[in-house]
């Protein structure tokens, strides 16, 4: 899985002109999965950004999580993320998991992320076509990836 998580003090998703899904401050998330994800890579990654100090402390220090803060959650599924550009200028996303098997992997991580956090997660629709807006505090943004824990 990759993640690309943005701290923002706003974001929202809109299908077909109509808003589906907005948060204040907290994190917006887009998500890619591939062939290879599973629970252990949920687990792994619900703690990760439940607990990732992101957010300013009163001394203004990044030492505070999105849990600390009380903060609001966005996760949108985006299989672009699994792109390869390796070989020519189109990219190829034949790592991204078919929707059989990542939507049920997004879903799983959208209701793990909200037990652990304590708050409800809001969403995007999988597999439509979304317009994501966002305002990036800071900016901060952070990438994750799974298959490569550093």
């Amino acid at each position: 899985m990759k993640a690309v998580i943005q701290r923002v003090l706003s974001a929202g998703v809109t299908i077909g002109g109509k808003l589906h899904s907005s948060i204040g401050q907290g994190m917006m998330i887009l998500i890619g999965i591939c062939d290879e994800d599973d629970d252990t890579d949920i687990d792994w990654l619900v703690k990760k950004v439940a607990n990732l100090r992101i957010f300013d402390d009163a001394d203004g220090v990044m030492n505070r999580s999105v849990t600390d803060i009380g903060g609001e959650i966005l996760v949108v599924s985006q299989f672009t993320l699994m792109a390869s550009t390796r070989k020519g200028n189109r990219p190829s996303y034949i790592r991204a998991a078919r929707p059989e098997v990542s939507q049920p992997l997004y879903e799983t991580f959208c209701r793990a992320l909200g037990r652990e956090t304590g708050h409800d997660v809001a969403t995007g629709v999988f597999g439509a076509d979304m317009q994501c807006s966002l305002v990036n505090d800071g900016p901060v943004t952070i990438i994750i990836d799974t298959k490569n824990r550093e």
